[in-house]
């Protein structure tokens, strides 16, 4: 039974409540009435780890508060810093979960630990120990005996019983440490097995497991610690938010410590922008190192580098099959003019038939006809080039009766050849119009009036200048990622060898760039061009792009027709992406698909939520089996439940209308979706299966407003071995993983 299965079974037995169970129970009849707020509270030592859970909190839009331990001027965690009253007089506890850099982090014994214990007795709060080393205090066994301490790069963790039961549900089983560098120690912790006889009303039950090296024994990696009437999350290993084993876990830790219910919107994407359809684009020059078109390369005669590369008939029927068969679309950006200049030259174009007559089998966004720079005037006899200025000084701009033409022109170019292009959407070429660093250092002012004369609602940006959504007139950007399989390659050989020529020393016989970039590193060694493409480029490039997948970012890759043609060098990297995910993850999680429509809508929604919840205009809190949330009008609340929950609608509101609907819709075991107040309303309302009964000693805070003293306080934990360098500085999976590389250099 599933994690949110259980929970329904357990409510409807047991009346428990879906958010915050207490472990100590009393009548509902005669137990007083509280709240508990939908926020968590980090106690942060500034180590990766708090910074990856925190990270996930704010990647699905979970409220929280960061207590610093570092801070001298830090709130004191008290009962009046943990509870208090609501306007309406009903006892408030303030927190639905809370995070531990470790189990000691504020001080084995301490009054601020016991003030905590209490407060998490009291209200069924749940605890996370990010990174705490295995010991009796924690319910395990000292990591010896069988034990071990150390590296644990490119081993495999196993979701138990207990997890797959649980919050880990949506995971098939196990979770792969990464070992990206041989020489660099990525992963470290302990494992070590549960005791043998725990204290009285205690219990550790594992919920992912790694094999004790030299044993047979499993280790705990994650688990359930329950004792003195609460429950802790035991963390024993060292992770940051880049890495895919946190990624894995990070869902199910978030569902562990809320409980099955909090704010937020979590989807694993994927979607697939394909540039320049029916253009053909320029090779790259195996023997010049350099590509047809740039300033000074001029191919060899007969040289197969001065054939262009164009799709075929064939590749867009491979195409279709492939979307067919993997259950995926692809989003083509459509440039008519491509098309026009076979025509213009043989007569007719096959591949735009052959596209026209499966239009349906793929979506369409509007590109700019005749692939023109759509921000400033270029000046190109100097490299690099600079925007060209007029007599004043000033900055020539492209016209907006340009920008308007461009688009228009192709957007009624592929209405007429029965091609269905979202008129909603653009891309431009090289997302010129928007500013493009170090050259044009704002957008072109004519671009913003001609989106909203266009009715624009999506415009395409480039994710690695600008990674965040923004306002162009009516269009929001939206940041898409280049998958590092080039434009100008068409065969695996051309792409490793370009590869290699960004990516190796000038001793190697590479550019040299690598060596003083900011966004790259140099390859230890030159990749063989026969098997480099497959047994390197492909691995490094499924990787990055799944480090998106698994991180709630609905933004695109990117790739070129140039890829699906010849070779279909793009391939392999998407069915790597689609093996791997489907390897680990349950068929209840699928990828999400979005258009490009969709995907601003969603940034929009994250967008005004994540500033709702910044500037504190949003107020989320359960009162028994409901939870009420309040955030301005207009702003759509993400909200995360178990199955059987519902939205209490307003009577009349709807047509017909019911009294409730589901919250959202199922991923992963669970519901989870973007609502909204119907008319009348002030707030979101979201009705669990059954109220819960309360704690006694909820009671007696309800009346006394403060914390009695944690009655098992005072066994010392001993405090944990600082993480290696590998893991509080990200290792990347290769030379192009800008994220991980900008994430090293901080």
């Amino acid at each position: 039974m599933g994690f949110r299965n259980r929970w329904a079974a357990a409510l409807t037995a047991a009346g428990l409540l879906a958010l915050g169970v207490p472990t100590a129970m009393a009548h509902a009849d005669t137990a007083a009435p509280f709240r508990t707020d939908l926020r968590v509270l980090v106690v942060d030592d500034g180590g990766p780890t708090v910074a990856a859970i925190t990270a996930e909190l704010i990647g699905e839009g979970i409220p929280y508060t960061t207590v610093l331990t570092s801070d001298p001027n830090r709130p004191v965690v008290n009962a009046a810093f943990l509870t208090g009253t609501a306007p309406d007089g009903t006892v408030e506890a303030k927190y639905q979960a809370v995070v531990l850099s470790s189990a000691n982090a504020l001080g084995t014994g301490s009054a601020e630990t016991n003030a905590l214990n209490s407060y998490e007795q009291s209200y069924g709060v749940r605890q996370v120990d990010a990174n705490t080393y295995p010991q009796p205090a924690v319910g395990l066994n000292w990591p010896q005996n069988p034990g071990y301490l150390g590296q644990l790069d490119g081993m495999t963790g196993q979701v138990t019983a207990a997890g797959t039961a649980g919050a880990f549900g949506y995971l098939k089983g196990t979770v792969p440490f990464e070992d990206n560098n041989p020489n660099v120690i990525e992963s470290y912790g302990f494992l070590s097995t549960p005791l043998a006889t725990e204290a009285t009303g205690a219990s550790f039950t594992p919920l992912v497991t790694m094999t004790i090296p030299g044993t047979t024994a499993a280790g705990s990696l994650l688990g359930d610690y329950h004792h003195d009437g609460h429950d802790e999350l035991v963390t024993t290993f060292a992770f940051n938010q880049y890495q895919q084993q946190w990624r894995l876990l990070a869902r199910g830790v978030v569902d562990w410590m809320t409980q099955g219910v909090h704010l937020g919107y979590d989807r694993d994407y994927l979607s697939v922008h394909v540039d320049d359809t029916l253009l053909t684009d320029s090779r790259w020059s195996t023997t010049h190192k350099c590509t047809l078109g740039e300033s000074g390369c001029t191919p060899d005669a007969g040289s197969p580098d001065g054939i262009p590369i164009r799709m075929t008939a064939a590749d867009v029927d491979f195409a279709k099959q492939w979307e067919a068969a993997n259950n995926l679309t692809l989003d083509l950006a459509v440039d008519g003019s491509g098309s026009d200049t076979v025509v213009n030259a043989v007569g007719t174009d096959p591949v735009e038939q052959e596209f026209a007559a499966n239009a349906s089998a793929f979506r369409w966004i509007n590109g700019t006809y005749g692939r023109g720079f759509l921000g400033c005037v270029q000046n190109v006899t100097v490299v690099p080039w600079v925007c060209s200025t007029d007599a004043t000084g000033a900055t020539q701009w492209t016209s907006q009766a340009t920008v308007t033409a461009a688009a228009q022109t192709n957007l009624t170019w592929a209405q007429g050849k029965g091609i269905p292009v979202d008129p909603g959407t653009l891309v431009t070429n090289q997302s010129s119009g928007l500013a493009i660093s170090p050259q044009q250092t704002q957008d072109n002012p004519n671009l913003a009036p001609a989106l909203t004369a266009l009715g624009i609602t999506s415009l395409a940006s480039n994710g690695s200048a600008e990674s965040a959504a923004r306002q162009v007139g009516s269009a929001l950007t939206v940041p898409r990622h280049q998958i590092d399989v080039y434009y100008n390659a068409a065969t695996a050989a051309e792409e490793a060898d370009e590869y290699n020529w960004l990516y190796t020393a000038t001793a190697q016989g590479g550019s040299g760039i690598c060596s003083s970039s900011a966004g790259s590193t140099c390859l230890a060694a030159p990749l063989d061009e026969t098997t480099g493409y497959q047994n390197a480029i492909v691995p490094t490039e499924a990787k990055i792009a799944m480090q998106r997948v698994l991180g709630n970012d609905p933004t695109p890759e990117v790739l070129h027709q140039s890829n699906f043609a010849e070779d279909r060098i793009a391939y392999p990297v998407l069915n790597q992406i689609l093996a791997g995910y489907q390897g680990l993850l349950n068929a209840d999680a699928p990828l999400v698909n979005l258009s490009m429509k969709d995907i601003a809508t969603q940034l929009q929604n994250q967008a005004a939520w994540n500033a709702a919840v910044a500037a504190g205009t949003v107020t989320a809190y359960q009162v028994g089996s409901t939870v009420t949330v309040s955030a301005p009008s207009g702003v759509q609340v993400p909200v995360t439940a178990p199955n059987g929950t519902v939205q209490v609608h307003q009577a009349g509101a709807t047509t017909p209308a019911p009294a409730s609907t589901p919250v959202g819709s199922a991923y992963a075991g669970e519901l989870s979706g973007w609502l909204a107040p119907d008319a009348g309303q002030t707030a979101v309302t979201v009705q669990t299966l059954a109220a819960p009964a309360q704690p006694a000693l909820a009671r007696g805070l309800a009346r006394s407003h403060a914390a009695a003293p944690a009655t098992a306080g005072g066994v010392t934990v001993a405090a944990r071995p600082l993480e290696p360098a590998g893991i509080a500085t990200p290792v990347p999976y290769g030379p192009d993983d800008s994220t991980r590389l900008a994430a090293a250099r901080r």
